[in-house]
């Protein structure tokens, strides 16, 4: 990792309009109908995720098909690359047709050893802004890993988690979001570099998805947008908090549930549970 350290504090900023066609190809892609969304419309929460994609040249790609490495991310010599979790902070919903700008800064970059060998975290604040002012304010955690190993095992959910929904990322689902997200990371379609590469036993769901589906669950059962409302003396709204962390990979083709348990007088924990094997991941929501 010599050198890597020399990240922090990297930035860069990308100006994007919301545009309507990708906000209704992802409702269309979770099952909702797309024609509910037109210009100047709010969009859920999470759904940024679909925005602010930088638009790598092919040239500029690593085998893995994420942007290579040593540009703004560090130049981590590790070869597997994950989407550990992350923190929001929502002010407000994008609206369609809006401009906004993203700046993105490495905040940290630190090394560790775990059960399967050496890590490397490197972590990635974001900050969306409208003519208005802020919009979302997020941290992304990436974990780059070193040769495959078994993946670990789930730990189940709690008995007390009641199931709120139920979801299987098939193929084609994994392929829109791809798509979506502008990720070309191989790990999510090429079934020979996910098994002989990167040792998995498929293609693997994607953790921003699995973030979106508990976001968009979360949200439903609390009702409304999921903001909490100011006292009755005027204060204003409070933004709406979300975290998110990766447990254990999910495949193709696998049906998962969708489980919460409330959390004091706002709060939901969350959790994506594969039957079987356990917590794929947990999210708690305020």
């Amino acid at each position: 990792m010599t050198g890597a350290e020399a990240w922090i504090g990297r930035t860069r900023t990308l100006t994007q309009r919301v545009a309507l066609a990708p906000a209704r190809a992802l409702a269309a892609t979770l099952d909702e109908d797309p024609d509910t969304l037109a210009h100047g419309a709010e969009i859920p929460h999470g759904w940024h995720w679909i925005y602010f994609n930088e638009a790598v040249r092919r040239s500029q790609l690593g085998p893995d098909g994420h942007e290579a490495r040593g540009g703004f991310l560090p130049p981590v010599p590790l070869e597997r690359r994950m989407w550990a979790g992350g923190r929001l902070s929502f002010r407000r919903p994008l609206r369609i047709g809006e401009e906004l700008s993203r700046t993105s800064t490495v905040t940290d970059v630190r090394s560790k050893r775990g059960r399967t060998g050496p890590l490397v975290f490197v972590t990635v604040r974001h900050r969306v802004e409208g003519a208005d002012g802020p919009v979302l304010e997020e941290e992304q955690d990436l974990v780059y890993r070193g040769r495959p190993s078994a993946p670990p095992p789930g730990e189940p959910a709690p008995p007390d988690a009641r199931k709120l929904d139920e979801f299987e990322a098939d193929a084609v689902t994994l392929f829109r979001f791809s798509a979506l997200t502008f990720n070309g990371h191989r790990i999510h379609y090429d079934y020979r570099w996910a098994t002989e590469q990167e040792g998995y036993p498929d293609v693997v769901v994607h953790g921003p998805l699995l973030a979106l589906l508990l976001l968009r669950a979360g949200l439903r059962e609390r009702g409304g947008d999921g903001r909490v409302r100011g006292g009755a003396g005027g204060e204003e709204e409070s933004p709406l908090a979300y975290r998110y962390r990766a447990r254990a990979p999910l495949f193709r083709g696998e049906r998962f549930d969708l489980l919460a348990r409330e959390e004091g007088k706002h709060g939901l924990r969350l959790w994506a549970a594969h039957p079987e094997r356990g917590v794929a991941m947990e999210a708690a929501l305020s």
